[in-house]
């Protein structure tokens, strides 16, 4: 039996939601200022989309702020895209900032049998776009012959 190996709206939909969580703990980190939750492995979190266009598996991630060619990095290791990043801020004299500082991470599973070799990733406008080749979709094959009278 061949399973689809395509990523399902169901599927997209819970990763997208998924960084919820880290997103009220850098409320609770600027706001109640409790940073003492990020030794427990929280990090911040940042925000994704993703998608499927012309072949293609795509996921964009905002990053505004970070210099592409030292503050990200994208790496695929079995099957898992991971895309990190780090905003850096120099506090000259204390003043109140909403801007989210620190490193970043964000891990999504890849579709089954993707080349990991074709991955790419361009950062445009503080948007960085990671666009993946899928696989061509499996043949299914026929169980059943129809029979014909002649």
């Amino acid at each position: 039996m061949t399973k689809n190996v395509m990523t399902t709206e169901k599927e997209v939909e819970r990763r997208v939601r998924a960084p919820r969580w880290a997103d009220w703990l850098d409320w609770m980190e600027s706001e109640l200022q409790l940073p003492a939750l990020r030794p427990f492995g929280f990090e911040k979190s940042m925000r994704c989309e993703e998608f499927e266009e012309e072949g293609r598996y795509v996921v964009r991630a905002e990053l505004p702020g970070v210099d592409p060619d030292k503050d990200i990095s994208v790496t695929v290791e079995d099957g898992v895209l991971t895309i990190s990043a780090e905003r850096t801020h120099t506090v000259k004299e204390k003043h109140r900032t909403e801007f989210s500082y620190g490193t970043m991470v964000r891990s999504l599973t890849l579709p089954k049998g993707v080349d990991a070799d074709a991955v790419t990733a361009d950062y445009a406008d503080g948007i960085l776009t990671v666009s993946v080749p899928l696989p061509p979709k499996p043949v299914e094959a026929r169980t059943t012959v129809p029979i014909t009278r002649t």
